[in-house]
């Protein structure tokens, strides 16, 4: 048996969706249009993707537990003090929103690597399962808390005050149950790590540029980010606007807007959430028992199969809700089989002294490319679109709806990725499973060892 499965952390998936839990209601008290709207979670990626190699830098070389709990503090503190801010000062939430994207930034880059260093092949399948849940489950929490506190308190402020309390759950539970174990210790690999001469950031992410499955398995991550990022920033809203073309719902034109929209879709999001994560792991695990490039084979799959179910739900809303809501949880279920899938090829193609490097690069990539700019774009389209439009609340629904469509040609694109993440996947493996492998060349190993004994021994080496 291996240790105790533990979550280190709040998730950052929640930090971000308490905000589109009660997105209408932020656009009104600030007078934020859709494309600047958007930037609220473009400059949440953007900080949180610029921290991202430094956290991932430390992260190889310091204590994590210590760094994980600076940025809980950093993300708590930052998301308390938001709402406190008048409406006169809006470009200060927009500050905090870059101040917990930073404190985020730790969790997402060290605590992948802190489960790779404790378990190892079938059981570190299971394990990433269990903390990746917490993505869709913390997305999920995030609209249904979000919209839920602001809905009994008539304030939509208290939706980011009550998370400085599961921040501190969070801290204890990292403190009190979290081991500090060495790197590499779950392939046995520990004293190797310890030994062998440190690499530079620079050796690290030049062995990563040459490493094909981690670059591959990257952009099609990527992809997915675009993804989730758009949708899960304007779908509540989407969703809202559906419902006033269909006349089941009154457009909002107070401060305060009661929808009911943010909680269906959270609901959607963490059952379907739970349910992905749990196939995808374990289809992960069969699989790989008669064929070794099952995971990237499994991520094309279902994303392969995830753009005609978000094409279709975005089509049929303005027709039948039912079928829209049925094609996007469908599109959910399938983006998330990946979430595990994809860290368990990460960590078994890179070696572990330069995972939190490969986390931090991965990360920073997917979010520059991703969904640091998918909910602006998305905004922005939908602006454009406005603007050459009626001025209507049919053709505000269209425009939206429209640019939501660039989300399904993205997502193959994404699974055309991981296709060639599988051409390349047992030979990026097999190198990371040798002995004492490390982001050096072997020739530089051998040089750094030989000059480290010189130095030891008081004499030197001579030079070719």
């Amino acid at each position: 048996m291996g240790p105790e499965v533990v979550d280190v952390g709040e998730d950052p998936a929640a930090i971000q969706h308490y905000i589109g839990g009660v997105l209408l209601d932020v656009q009104k008290y600030f007078h934020i249009s859709d494309s600047h709207a958007g930037l609220l979670q473009t400059v949440f990626i953007s900080c949180l993707l610029v921290s991202a190699p430094v956290f991932g830098y430390l992260g190889d070389r310091y204590n994590r537990k210590a760094i994980l709990s600076f940025g809980i503090l950093l993300w708590s503190g930052a998301g308390l003090s938001s709402s406190f801010i008048s409406y006169q000062y809006s470009w200060l939430f927009f500050l905090s929103r870059g101040f917990m994207g930073t404190g985020a930034a730790s969790y997402s880059t060290i605590a992948p690597t802190v489960l790779g260093d404790l378990f190892v092949k079938d059981q570190r399948t299971c394990a990433l399962a269990v903390f990746y849940i917490f993505i869709p489950v913390g997305s999920g929490l995030g609209y249904v808390l979000g919209s839920t506190v602001a809905k009994l308190t008539g304030n939509w402020r208290w939706a980011l005050r009550l998370m400085p309390c599961l921040d501190a759950m969070a801290l204890a539970l990292l403190i009190l149950l979290v081991p500090d174990v060495p790197r590499g210790a779950a392939e046995k690999q520990g004293e190797v790590a310890v030994r062998a001469p440190r690499s530079s950031w620079c050796e690290d992410v030049r062995y990563l540029g040459r490493n094909w499955s981690f670059v591959f398995s990257t952009l099609g991550v990527t992809a997915i980010a675009f993804v989730t990022g758009a949708l899960g920033f304007w779908a509540p809203k989407f969703l809202f606007e559906a419902r006033v073309v269909h006349g089941l719902q009154l457009p909002c034109f107070q401060e305060q807007c009661h929808s009911q929209d943010s909680l269906i879709f959270g609901a959607l999001t963490v059952a379907t959430g739970i349910i992905g994560v749990m196939l995808g792991a374990e289809a992960s695990r069969r699989y790989k028992k008669v064929n070794p490039r099952a995971e990237p084979l499994i991520c094309a799959s279902s994303l392969f199969a995830t753009a005609p179910c978000l094409y279709l739900a975005l089509i049929l809303a303005s027709r039948t809700l039912l079928a829209s809501y049925v094609f996007l949880a469908l599109g959910e279920l399938l983006l998330s089989c990946n979430w595990a899938v994809v860290a368990d090829i990460l960590l078994s193609v890179v070696v572990p002294r330069c995972r939190g490097t490969a986390e931090a690069l991965q990360i920073t990539v997917a979010h520059v490319l991703g969904d640091a700019g998918s909910p602006y774009l998305t905004g922005l389209i939908s602006s454009v679109l406005q603007a050459e439009r009626p001025n209507s609340y049919l053709q505000h629904f269209l425009s939206l709806q429209h640019s939501f469509l660039c989300c399904a040609f993205a997502i193959v694109l994404g699974g055309g990725f991981f296709l060639l993440t599988a051409l390349h996947l047992e030979k990026d493996q097999a190198r990371a499973r040798q002995p004492g492998k490390g982001t050096l060349d072997s020739k530089d190993i051998a040089s750094r060892n030989t000059e480290s004994q010189g130095l030891l021994s008081g004499t030197s080496t001579p030079t070719e």
